[in-house]
């Protein structure tokens, strides 16, 4: 396993999605940012974690739990009231427009000002493939965060200049392979893109988590994207290269070439509304664990400047 360059540089901070699940990455951000933890060459982030990521470079310590208290109860955020009047399980006016306008402003002038590059991991509909989406700019660049949190059957697509998208699940739940810049792999082809050397990997599932087949669902998958047959196939296939794709991040950890913070457990904070208790024990467990992993996560960015 190695680079697609020579070049590689940095250490890249790699998010992984699952709804309020990001809520631990949340956690684990507001540590690293209480702590000057910021030294990092690129943040990449599939659905929660592409928020988690805008929320990181904008530095905007605990927004994303006061956010989830404060909102977890209100139906224009995610419910299935959203749903049945937008299109969408989470309530993408409310959320990116309300919230983010007005309610508990997002940090435009500290994101813009920032050099540290974003990427959203979003799915192609088109070719069931991952785009990694570079967030330049906010908000001009939201609709490339909103389409990487796009959660399919439950959320319209959301159309960009070059395509049609949903949530980066489905084609790449944890982009270490395009933040390393791993051979065989798919990666950015923007030239901007430039591979990292090492990788901090917040999961939001346990180490001993396997992904099993929601049969249950692929009916309705089938007849709603019967259009999109390679969409469709990165669905059904997802379980089983999710779970590879563990396997190499745990390989990665053995070589030195990532450090990987993970809950002990599964988080319990599932469905449209988990209790604000859930909540603050998933936050906190983040912090927790980043807490515990200071010095070693110095290290992997020191070792790589």
């Amino acid at each position: 396993m190695t680079e697609t360059s020579n070049t590689a540089q940095g250490c890249a901070l790699v998010l992984e999605g699952g709804a309020y699940r990001g809520i631990f990455t949340s956690g684990v951000l507001d540590v690293l940012m209480e702590q000057g933890i910021t030294q990092f060459s690129s943040v990449w982030g599939t659905s929660a974690g592409a928020l988690n990521a805008i929320g990181f470079r904008a530095h905007q310590i605990g927004r994303a739990m006061r956010i989830l208290l404060a909102f977890r109860d209100d139906n224009r955020m995610m419910s299935l009231f959203s749903l049945a009047r937008t299109g969408n399980i989470a309530g993408n006016d409310f959320l990116y427009g309300e919230v983010q306008d007005k309610l508990d402003p997002f940090d435009n002038e500290t994101y813009n000002s920032s050099d540290l590059s974003v990427w959203a991991v979003a799915s192609d509909v088109a070719f069931g493939t991952p785009a990694y989406l570079p967030v330049q700019k906010l908000p001009e660049d939201i609709n490339k965060v909103i389409a990487s949190a796009s959660m399919p059957l439950v959320s319209e697509q959301v159309l960009l200049d070059d395509g049609r998208y949903l949530d980066g699940g489905a084609a790449d739940s944890v982009a270490v392979e395009a933040a390393l810049g791993m051979e065989g792999f798919p990666h950015p082809e923007q030239a901007s893109y430039v591979p990292a050397q090492k990788a901090l990997v917040v999961l939001t599932q346990p180490r001993s988590y396997v992904k099993e087949q929601n049969n249950a669902l692929m009916p309705l998958i089938r007849r709603r994207y019967a259009n999109y047959p390679y969409y469709m196939e990165s669905i059904e296939t997802r379980p089983a290269r999710y779970n590879a794709q563990r396997e190499r991040i745990w390989e990665l950890e053995e070589q030195g070439r990532v450090l990987v913070i993970a809950p002990d457990a599964p988080l319990g904070v599932g469905g449209t509304s988990p209790s604000g208790e859930a909540l603050l024990k998933a936050y906190l467990e983040g912090r927790t664990k980043a807490k515990a992993l200071l010095d070693e996560i110095r290290c992997a960015i020191a070792s790589t400047q």
